[in-house]
């Protein structure tokens, strides 16, 4: 299966774009320069992990993609307190963040149970 036709991908990267332009006149550089570069790791790491070899690979990036989700919500948080972010927006991007999550730990467990049972 090619990654481009994964919702899980698809939907990591919109939220990237969406990041990308809500953040375009953001004068906080640094923080948005690592907001934006979580966002973008996540679709990254699934296309990576898919044109890997094996399950065990494939399931390895999803473990950092799902990782750069955590760090992509904390970043928001921070957004929202240090008045970066409109905090309705920034929620959805949280919310999305989460169910993106959600969506590779069940594809993390497909892959290590199919490189396990070989």
């Amino acid at each position: 299966m090619s990654y481009e036709n994964l919702d899980v991908w698809k939907r990591s990267k919109l939220l990237a774009v969406t990041l990308y332009r809500a953040t375009a006149k953001l004068r906080d550089f640094g923080f948005r320069d690592q907001l934006t570069r979580s966002g973008l790791s996540v679709p990254s790491n699934i296309a990576e992990g898919y044109e890997r070899d094996s399950d065990a690979e494939i399931a390895q990036f999803l473990k950092v993609a799902k990782g750069s989700t955590g760090e992509l919500r904390t970043q928001i948080l921070i957004g929202i307190d240090a008045g970066f972010l409109p905090s309705g927006d920034a929620e959805t991007w949280t919310d999305e963040a989460k169910q993106i999550g959600r969506m590779l730990a069940a594809l993390i467990r497909r892959h290590k149970a199919k490189a396990s049972s070989l």
